[in-house]
């Protein structure tokens, strides 16, 4: 079983920033992806931005050139830098993350989300 446990939501004012964290621990041979979606009342989730193990990253287009995703390969932590925040980017923000076992066999896991309110 792997945890993903998130960090670094909260409120903040339209131009801010907020740095999102998110620790997998647990039974990890190797983490193949990571990702963050969020979800907005009233709307279906999506995706924000993720990153391979290789270092590969996709942004969906309303975040290009204002967040950034990284990953630290030996902490199993994945992070997402949030910059000139709107209030449409309010959101309840998940981390999820595809997890390679000693077996070999993948599964993929939700973090409980955290939430980000921006302010106008």
């Amino acid at each position: 079983q792997v945890q993903l446990v998130e960090s670094g939501g909260g409120l903040v004012q339209a131009g801010g920033s907020l740095r999102l964290s998110c620790a997998a621990s647990g039974s990890i041979f190797r983490i193949n992806v990571m990702r963050w979606y969020r979800q907005a009342p009233g709307k279906q989730r999506e995706l924000v931005a993720g990153v391979t193990s290789g270092g590969s990253t996709n942004y969906a287009d309303s975040v290009k050139g204002r967040f950034t995703i990284s990953r630290d390969n030996a902490e199993n932590t994945v992070y997402l830098q949030m910059n000139n925040l709107k209030t449409e980017d309010t959101a309840v923000y998940y981390c999820y993350a595809i997890v390679s076992a000693a077996t070999q066999l993948q599964y993929a896991y939700w973090g409980q989300g955290t939430q980000v309110t921006v302010s106008s």
